[in-house]
């Protein structure tokens, strides 16, 4: 039986997260003159897109005086292989700059050109130098910027360290969400007139992992089970550089700002490798390719002593380095004992950002359910099949503040607060105690870490169909056992680690199923998706998308979906820039 005990919080807007999108569409919705309510897993200004340290993609033209949005927008499709949402890309690029341009007019403190304009390094992929950047701080100081706007905005309330456990629905609209309090385990249930998810990616499904602890996909999650849809869900990142040694701190991030500033790769022998995969771009190579080039050195026997590969930066002046890298110099000398501007780093790829997520319209953030807003990482469509280093920044604030105003716009239009289905919540709330009943139930914890094993094993940075459908079976087997997970104690829910496990365990399953049923449908190595028994594109692929759904009868669903065709005066633009790839590359 459910406790009839929870507290109720009505409001206009429902943000659920608070990093860069989040924020973002916070900020737009209060300044539209809505009752914004902010939820967050963790403390304000905590948030995962912190991580982000190279930069942030918009074409100022500052430093290569002929990069323009169609090149941006080119790149990215191209960075895509063209089953990007193309609309999304398009208003992206468009918009960036100025997005940017704001940031700094609230705040923002980014490196100088010498004539004092915002500066901007190249980065993989990208055909001009277009990340405007703090160092390799950009995402810390993104959230702070953006933080101190979001306290100082009329009509902005923040519930920090509140976990959401389900969206409410009634008649096929989203009405609010049930949560609970992370310190103390009481139970709140928000009513909204609208909803804006910015919970971010899923990386946690993996063991090996650059992502934060609050990384465990609840937003896609939260979409699926309430019925909204999601898609490109077997595009994966794996960021070609993490950290390797020692092994307490393998899988964190060494920003793409390393290349950048030009760091080189080589293999044990000394041997500059990326001449082999892509000789023109070389280390600028897109992360899909520069992944699979390390896997490669490795797998052939010219892999670094701990797996992985060396990258070079110690040719730069000391000063150099520890001015434009200063985290990663302090990152390797306190954490690996390494100073950067003498040695070589060790590196070896690790999962970092999820290109698929729920299926949104590009003008408005709107998902396939009505009051459903989304934006950020726990969106599909704009990256396609590989996101280019430096679009998830300019990401969250374009698609952020786009999300915010449609979240606003529709919370105006709606004359009454919407109802609250009691029955849904009383369900919702044994689902989310139940496993406080279980002390005999199997540890959350052990099964998470299965989980991620599975994920790790059989769909990797190569992945086959027998492999596929191997870790389908043990994820569905593990789905099976989840249900019967156990956290109950003394403690009860305050302080309960095992608790919030078990509840993120929920979320992590359903973002790995999504994985694996969408990985066996792409019969094709496209972008972050590489197949060993389909090595090649297919070109008719690149139309398509894979959808998941929840049937009726409560299952998950894959379909193909065509793409939408991609607007005439485009075309030209993105046929120019895949004038240089290679024959081999397409069937």
């Amino acid at each position: 039986m459910a406790d009839p005990t929870y507290e109720t919080h009505d409001t206009d807007v429902l943000v659920i997260g608070a990093g860069g999108a989040g924020q973002r569409g916070a900020i737009a919705a209060a300044e539209a003159g809505c009752q914004v309510t902010v939820i967050c897993k963790s403390l304000l200004g905590k948030a995962h897109t912190v991580m982000a340290e190279g930069g942030m993609a918009a074409a100022l033209a500052n430093v290569a005086h002929l990069d323009s949005w169609e090149a941006h927008f080119a790149d990215t499709m191209k960075g895509g292989k063209l089953i990007n949402n193309w609309r999304m890309a398009e208003i992206h690029a468009r918009e960036a700059p100025e997005r940017v341009l704001e940031l700094e007019r609230w705040g923002a403190v980014f490196d100088r050109t010498d004539d004092g304009l915002i500066h901007q390094r190249p980065f993989g992929a990208h055909t001009y130098p277009r990340l405007a950047h703090i160092g390799d701080r950009t995402g810390l100081e993104l959230i702070r910027s953006l933080q101190d706007k979001l306290v100082h905005t009329p009509g902005v309330e923040v519930f920090m360290e509140v976990t959401v456990s389900r969206l409410l629905t009634s008649a096929g609209r989203v009405t609010g969400a049930l949560a609970y309090r992370r310190a103390d385990g009481g139970l709140v249930v928000f009513r909204a007139k609208a909803v804006l998810l910015a919970t971010g990616g899923a990386g946690r499904i993996y063991r090996i992992t650059s992502n934060s602890w609050e990384s465990t996909g609840d937003g896609t999650a939260l979409a699926y089970e309430a019925g909204a849809e999601l898609r490109d869900c077997e595009m994966v990142q794996f960021h070609p550089t993490g950290m390797v040694w020692p092994s307490g701190v393998r899988g964190i991030l060494v920003t793409e700002g390393v290349r950048g500033e030009g760091g080189l790769l080589r293999n044990k022998e000394g041997e500059r490798f990326m001449e082999k995969y892509d000789p023109e771009r070389m280390e600028l190579s897109s992360r899909d390719v520069v992944a699979r080039a390390i896997n490669s050195e490795v797998n052939a026997g010219r892999g670094s002593p701990h797996g992985g590969a060396f990258l070079d930066i110690s040719h730069k002046p000391p000063e150099y380095i520890k001015k434009k890298l200063p985290s990663m110099y302090e990152q390797f000398l306190k954490l690996a004992k390494v100073d950067i501007t003498k040695e070589p780093m060790e590196v070896a790829p690790t999962i970092h950002y999820y290109m698929g997520g729920v299926n949104v319209a590009a003008e408005t953030g709107a998902t396939t359910l009505e009051a459903l807003f989304a934006a950020g990482e726990v969106t599909g469509g704009l990256h396609g099949a590989n996101r280019l280093g430096g679009n998830s920044l300019s990401d969250l604030l374009v698609f952020g503040k786009r999300a915010g105003d449609a979240a606003a716009l529709l919370a105006q239009s709606s004359k009454r607060a919407p109802k609250i289905d009691q029955a849904q919540v009383a369900e919702a709330i044994d689902v989310l105690l139940a496993p406080l009943g279980r002390r005999d139930g199997e540890s959350p914890y052990k099964l998470q870490g299965e989980l991620q094993d599975v994920c790790a094993k059989y769909a990797p940075i190569i992945r086959e169909e027998e492999g596929l459908k191997a870790g389908l079976a043990k994820i569905l087997e593990l789905k099976e056992r989840a249900l019967e997970c156990g956290c109950g104690g003394p403690t009860g829910r305050a302080f309960n680690p095992g608790w919030h496990t078990a509840q993120d365990l929920r979320n992590m399953l359903a973002n790995a199923e999504a994985l694996f049923r969408s990985a066996i449908e792409r019969k094709e190595s496209r972008g972050a998706h590489a197949r060993s028994d389909y090595e090649k594109l297919d070109p008719k692929l690149a139309s398509v998308n894979y959808m998941v759904r929840k049937d009726k009868d409560g299952q998950m669903s894959v379909r193909a979906v065509e793409n939408e065709p991609i607007s005439y005066g485009l075309t030209e633009v993105i046929t120019q820039s895949f004038e240089k790839y290679t024959p081999e590359e397409t069937e």
